[in-house]
Formats: structure tokens, sequence, C-alpha cells
């Protein structure tokens, strides 16, 4: 897979997080002097040993054959309702929570700790020069990623949540150019036009199955399981990983729509695009990432979550006892 393979974009939280100091978070591509290197100077969180994106090596993965099928329930039925769009200053997010659909969009089982319900998702993107997602594979960044994040049940608020390691439970994907428009995601990027500026918010003309979103099910049983935080300020870690190894594709002009229709907040008078809104990957430290059963990831097997691999002695005795003339 290149790097114009996939993109995936994670999503990040609708909250608005200044620093104690009185401080704001950007990206370089509005204002280094407020970008990712500097996060940790504003929310001390965000240089913990947890933190989120990494560059998900799958030389080094380990295989864990508890990380079975996730079980999506609500993702196949469009709620009454509406849907907002949101440009929050930092990404265009869609709200999944209307007051009509207080019963709720859910994953479970996948060797999650809990049932967790959907809260929104959103998008990291790149430039008209270059790719924007947050997770690298392999040391490849993508064109974009998309982050649908969910709240375990256990808790009512947000903030009580994130008082929990596993109180937050985010889906990536990644996006992979294709010669074809997606169709399933029309409505949203139709939708962008109307939240060129920061501030602004539509309601979607209707709700839609959010699974169409998604790669077809069949192709969700391969999976990268770690623990992590938020990608964006203040950077808590309580976050459950969950990182698809099947891109989402989407036509170059539906994501052309994403990097050349959004502002960020203007300094003055000047108006920049939103382009480049994602955090580089963070040290791994001695965190792991896992494989689900259903990954193509070379490198672990199916053995109760340790990772064995042929030693280079057992290698070369097969070779000379498969091959016929070595």
């Amino acid at each position: 897979m290149g790097p114009t393979g996939l993109g995936i974009t994670f999503l990040t939280l609708p909250l608005v997080v200044r620093a104690a100091a009185g401080g704001q978070w950007c990206y370089d591509s509005q204002d280094p002097q407020c970008g990712p290197s500097h996060w940790k100077e504003l929310k001390a969180t965000c240089g913990g040993n947890k933190q989120s994106p990494v560059n998900i090596d799958r030389r080094r993965l380990q295989r864990d054959s508890g990380l079975g099928d996730i079980l999506f329930e609500g993702y196949d039925q469009a709620p009454p309702g509406k849907w907002r769009l949101t440009n929050n200053g930092h990404t265009v997010m869609l709200s999944l929570v209307s007051e009509l659909a207080s019963e709720h969009i859910t994953i479970s089982g996948g060797g999650l700790p809990g049932r967790y319900r959907a809260l929104q998702l959103h998008f990291h993107w790149g430039s008209p020069a270059g790719n924007g997602s947050e997770h690298t594979l392999d040391g490849h960044q993508l064109p974009m990623e998309l982050h649908i994040v969910h709240m375990n049940v256990k808790y009512r608020t947000l903030a009580e949540a994130k008082g929990h390691p596993n109180g937050l439970a985010v889906l990536g994907f990644f996006f992979q150019v294709s010669e074809t428009p997606n169709t399933n995601y029309n409505t949203i990027v139709v939708g962008l036009r109307n939240v060129s500026h920061a501030g602004d918010s539509v309601d979607l003309a209707s709700t839609f199955r959010l699974s169409t979103l998604l790669p077809r099910a069949g192709r969700l049983s391969g999976y990268y399981r770690y623990q992590g935080s938020l990608t964006t300020p203040d950077c808590s870690e309580v976050v459950v990983w969950t990182v698809f190894e099947e891109p989402v594709e989407i036509s170059r002009e539906q994501l052309q729509a994403f990097v050349s229709t959004l502002h960020f907040p203007p300094d003055g008078s000047t108006l920049l695009k939103m382009i480049n809104n994602f955090r580089p990957p963070q040290p791994l430290h001695s965190r792991k990432v896992f494989a689900s059963r259903g990954a193509t990831a070379s490198g672990g097997s199916l053995h109760g979550g340790h990772h064995e691999l042929l030693s280079p002695l057992l290698l070369l005795v097969l070779l000379r006892l498969f091959s016929p003339v070595l």
C-alpha cells in the first residue's frame, strides 16, 4: 500500500479546549506557534506516554486471537431527526446525537471493554500537495482519515468518561482515492459548502445509515487495536483505538472538496484554508499494537495473543527440507 493508497481520518471530540493559561491550540498549517509540538505546553497530558496517533508498523504487530468481529448496532438504520454538520475551527464534524435519537448507535464485542455509543464523526486531511491521515501505516501517511467517536455507555457525560482509561472508543478508517465517486459521501460533501467558515453549522437534509460510510461489512474483521488518546487537546489518554485495515474509497474530487472548501478561524482579516489538520504520529513507548483475527498483517500468529516469528535458523532448516536444490 503506497503513500497514495490509503487515507484515514480519525475522530476528534466536539470540544472547545483552551489551555489553562488561556492559549488556543491549532495546527502548524494555521500557526506553527500553537501547533502540535506546543500542545504539551498548553496541556501537560499532550506530552504523556499513551498519545495518539501512532505509526502502525505491520512487522511489529502482535496478533491477538481475542479480537474477533465488532458488533455494530444501529449502524444499518437511518435514525429519525437531523444530524448537524459543523466546522468547529479544527475539522468538519458530524454530530450523531439528536433529540429524536436518544437510543443509540453502538459498538461492542471485538475485545472492546464494554458497549459504546456513537457521539460524532470527523475527518483529518492533507493539502493539494500531500496526504493527511493521522495514523500512518508502515511509515506512510495516507490521503485522509475518518474517526467515529464513541463513549462507554457506563458513563453519562463526556467529562465522566474521560476519567476512565476505557471511557472512549474511536474507530479509524483510512481513505483511498478511486476513479469513481463514492455516492454514499455525497450528503456530507455537498454539506461542506455550507460550513466553509469556522463556527458554521448546517442540518443535513436527512440522516443515513452510518454503515454506508464504511467498507462493506465483510471487510471489517481486519483491524488494529491499541490504547491511546484523543488526537487533539486535551489529549486525554482514555481511548481504545480501532484502526481498520480496509480503506474507504472516494474520488479525488471528493477528497479535494475537504481540502479546498473549509477554512480555519480567521487571523485578523486573513482567511486560511483548512489544510493539514492532522497531528503527527506520537511515540509508542511501551505500548503494543495488536492485530485482529481477521487482519492480514504479517508477522503475527494466532496463538493466544503471543507474537511468534520463525527464527532464521528454523527458516534455513525448512528451506533445506523443502527445496530440491539449495
